[in-house]
């Protein structure tokens, strides 16, 4: 097993220019929440779950957008609730959210 069962990146990367990018839609911000709900939730800490963010993924047109690994889970987020739906039902119960997944 690897140190963590699962890892959530969110994309927070701003590009300079008028490109669509995650971090204009408030990706830091979520970030920071699903942060700190993984340990609200009893589910941070080797073993369980690391939220990170990271730069740009490319999927800039598809954003704001995360991934969960090693599922190799693609997801695009609106609301604080897709971001609660995909902790609660992917990291805690093991559940893809398919309304939010995006297409490989």
């Amino acid at each position: 097993m690897s140190y963590y069962q699962r890892h959530l990146f969110f994309c927070c990367h701003q590009h300079d220019n008028d490109k669509p990018c995650c971090a204009s839609h408030d990706a830091a911000a979520m970030f920071h929440y699903a942060k700190e709900r993984v340990a609200e939730l009893g589910l941070k800490g080797k073993g369980q779950v690391r939220v990170s963010k990271s730069g740009c993924m490319g999927r800039c047109k598809r954003g704001p957008v995360a991934v969960v690994y090693p599922d190799a889970i693609w997801y695009q987020w609106q609301t604080r609730e897709d971001v609660e739906e995909i902790l609660t039902s992917h990291l805690r119960d093991g559940a893809p959210v398919e309304r939010l997944r995006l297409p490989d």
